[in-house]
């Protein structure tokens, strides 16, 4: 199985003052295409971090990150946009919703931005396919919290990644909603044979994926498999 994203001494650090802040330090693994994978660690061990250059979203200083066939320290800013519409896919713990958008109109931005004419039935099926089919004419405001993180997951599918980064997608939701999310992003990620990357404090939601990356203090304590 070709691997997706290779992660190689992978470090980063900040500096503070006079003092160098070391947040990821030589991080070392691979995920293989349409593998479920968590990374899970305290609040401070760099989890989020390594979401962001993983995903190609901040500017790698040491190390190497082949996302998709393509090394991202190789890649400018735009290019690294250029792969993220293409192939990726996110969600977030804040949903990051446009306000001004209906559910229907969020969820087809990544297609209109691509030129795809398909975009409108597209995001139908998929606001559909997570139970919203009631709530497509909806503004952000208009939804609740568990609402709009399925709209969050529709958008994210839309344009059939080949990897999803998922920060913390149950971070703001209660318990039984969050169960709910959790659910759907699993089947769709199924049904679409895409490669899942979360980011998640859960550790019942980690242990629903194939293999768990453990940080600590920005270094990787333990990376085991689940099934």
């Amino acid at each position: 199985m070709a691997k997706i994203l290779r992660v190689e001494n992978l470090s980063k650090t900040y500096e503070n003052g006079s003092k160098k802040l070391v947040i990821l330090d030589k991080i070392n693994f691979d995920i293989e295409e349409g593998e479920t994978f968590a990374i899970v660690g305290p609040s401070g061990s760099g989890k989020t971090t390594l979401l962001g250059l993983s995903a190609g979203l901040d500017r790698i200083d040491d190390g190497t990150v082949d996302l998709c066939g393509q090394n991202l320290s190789e890649l400018d800013e735009d290019g690294r946009a250029e792969l993220r519409n293409r192939h990726v896919g996110f969600v977030f713990q804040n949903f990051q919703l446009i306000p001004t958008l209906t559910a229907l109109e969020n969820v087809a931005v990544p297609l209109e931005l691509r030129g795809d004419s398909s975009a409108e039935n597209e995001a139908t099926a998929l606001l559909e396919k997570v139970g919203l089919q009631d709530r497509m004419h909806h503004y952000p405001t208009q939804l609740s919290g568990g609402e709009q993180q399925r709209v969050a997951l529709a958008r994210a599918f839309c344009n059939k990644p080949k990897i999803l980064f998922a920060d913390e997608p149950t971070g703001n939701l209660d318990e039984a909603t969050g169960k709910n999310v959790v659910d759907l992003l699993l089947s769709l990620n199924k049904d679409l044979g895409t490669t899942l990357v979360i980011v998640t404090h859960d550790l019942e939601l980690a242990k629903k994926t194939q293999r768990i990356l453990k940080l600590r203090g920005g270094k990787v304590q333990k990376l085991q498999n689940q099934q």
